[in-house]
């Protein structure tokens, strides 16, 4: 009995032993529970915090993107406006150049009509208002359809109207010609002497002997013919007109 006894305390010490220990381990369990749960609260108010740093990040960097939007269809805005100014004075430019080369042109066209220009006659180079040139081109090329009379006409007008002209010894030399045209002798040989004696270095004064002794020819007159060729051949000994008055005074009785 008294074994028994002893039995039964062992046993129940062992039994209050075993639930000492079970509560020992549901403390344990429960403290690593609650140990857990604070960790996962920790790590959730981290990971909360951090959403909304993020978010708010993203947030500020959606506010920086936009912005730089704005900038940049604001320069684009003020690249096109710039670039329309650019044109509109690319224009205004063109403008003013042309204006100023009409202007030019024009100012140049009414000098060109006023002013002396250098022209060339029968091998001789001097300056000729643009009317005396004018003039002279529309004689010359009325005496050329063969209407000597306006030819004769035009160039006495001209001799009188430009007495210093570069001009006056071909004037004098067709004025001639016209009039040897016109049968008048004594007005070509008048003509055709001047020519010959007051510019004998033109190069139409070869010429203008031969077409005198011509005229002098026509007039009846050989003996002054016969001179005036003799002094054409010794004063222009190589020209061709010098050759053509041996042939006629050959032939000249």
């Amino acid at each position: 009995m008294k074994t028994f006894r002893l039995f039964i305390a062992v046993a129940a010490c062992v039994l209050a032993f075993n639930a000492n220990a079970a509560l020992f381990e549901d403390d344990e369990a429960r403290r690593a529970i609650l140990d857990l749960r604070q960790k996962v609260d920790v790590s959730q108010q981290r990971t909360t915090e951090e959403l909304r740093k993020s978010n708010e990040d993203n947030a500020q960097l959606r506010r920086s993107l936009l912005d730089l939007s704005n900038q940049i269809e604001s320069l684009r805005n003020e690249m096109a406006t710039l670039r329309g100014q650019n044109e509109q004075l690319t224009r205004g430019i063109t403008d003013v150049q042309r204006t100023q080369k009409d202007i030019t042109q024009g100012v140049d066209e009414r000098l060109r009509k006023v002013e002396p220009s250098k022209v060339s006659v029968d091998g001789r180079e001097f300056a000729a208002e643009p009317a005396e040139k004018q003039e002279f081109e529309a004689a010359l090329a009325t005496l050329r359809k063969g209407d000597f009379a306006v030819a004769q006409t035009s160039f006495t007008a001209f001799t009188k109207r430009y007495p210093q002209s570069g001009y006056k010894s071909s004037a004098l030399f067709w004025l001639a010609n016209a009039q040897y045209a016109l049968r008048d002798y004594k007005s070509a040989v008048n003509n055709f002497r001047t020519v010959a004696s007051a510019d004998p270095e033109h190069v139409r004064a070869p010429e203008a002997l031969l077409s005198m002794a011509n005229c002098q020819v026509e007039l009846k007159d050989a003996k002054s013919a016969r001179k005036t060729l003799e002094d054409l051949i010794k004063a222009y000994p190589q020209s061709e007109a010098a050759s053509v008055a041996k042939e006629r005074l050959s032939k000249l009785k």
